[in-house]
């Protein structure tokens, strides 16, 4: 196996939010536009998610699965349609769950895998 390279590492919360290795990228903790709705709360997940990606020369194309972590799993619904916006038909598989999250202000949160090989 190549080296595992730790793109983005957090000393204080001790986790890499980036890892490369082998053919694989694993990307953490995506979320953004904490205390705005949930809509807005998954847009700014993928906006974090891409930008994690283009780090490491990958884009959106690129992601083969996502963990999708909701506050409250009814905001589930919203999900789709920013996927279909986002992903333009080429959808990562997924899952759902629900998530007691460190501040009140968060919704919505993605951690992913992406294929570089």
């Amino acid at each position: 196996m190549s080296e595992i390279k730790r793109i983005e590492v957090d000393d204080f919360w001790a986790d890499s939010t980036i890892i490369e290795a082998g053919d694989y990228v694993f990307v953490g903790y995506c979320m953004g536009n904490e205390g705005k709705s949930v809509e807005e709360q998954i847009h700014g997940a993928v906006d974090t998610l891409e930008g994690r990606l283009k780090k490491v020369g990958l884009t959106l194309d690129s992601v083969v699965k996502m963990d999708c972590l909701f506050k409250d799993i009814e905001d589930l619904n919203l999900l789709p349609a920013v996927l279909r916006e986002r992903f333009k038909g080429r959808y990562p598989t997924r899952k759902a769950y629900t998530s007691e999250f460190i501040r009140e202000g968060i919704r919505f949160q993605i951690d992913a895998i992406a294929y570089k090989g």
